[in-house]
């Protein structure tokens, strides 16, 4: 049993020195990759310093133009917004005015056509019965002589002398 006791010890004798190899060749590489991680960050450091202090300088440099700019454009926005409500408010006020002139000019022109059409119709009513009237005189008078005439003599004159009114008179 001793032996087994003295068989297990020097087996994890030898598993701690394996242990302890691998141990060192890890840290030994980590080292290694650290120290190229090192020079890859300082490289890269090295290249990207003047970069970013000439980037640094022109933000310092710009930004107060960039801030004015901004401040510039929202000072327009803002007036152009007042200039727009400025502009609804006189289209609205003159399309109203507009409206209420047309309405006024559509009364005038209503009231103008009523007007002109009762003058027509009382134009007629005084005018053109009385034309009618003595129209129809007239013609009754004609009528009347060419009936005394006809009785008195049937002449072929007097045929002639008829038609010869008659196209006179149309």
């Amino acid at each position: 049993m001793q032996t087994w006791i003295a068989v297990c010890v020097i087996l994890a004798a030898v598993a701690i020195v394996v242990q302890a190899i691998l141990l060192a060749t890890l840290f030994f590489e980590m080292r290694r990759t650290m120290a190229r991680v090192e020079q890859f960050t300082g490289d890269l450091q090295t290249r990207l310093g003047p970069i970013l202090t000439r980037v640094h300088m022109l933000l310092d440099d710009t930004q107060p133009k960039i801030s004015e700019l901004v401040a510039d454009a929202a000072h327009v926005v803002y007036l152009a917004r007042g200039q727009a409500q400025k502009m609804d408010r006189i289209f609205t006020d003159a399309s109203d005015r507009l409206r209420g002139q047309l309405l006024h000019a559509d009364r005038i022109l209503t009231g103008a056509m009523e007007t002109i059409e009762e003058a027509g119709t009382q134009f007629r009513r005084s005018f053109w019965r009385p034309v009618q009237k003595a129209s129809a005189l007239v013609t009754g008078i004609k009528v009347g002589l060419d009936f005394l005439r006809s009785r008195r003599g049937n002449s072929p004159h007097a045929d002639e002398r008829v038609e010869h009114e008659e196209e006179l008179f149309i």
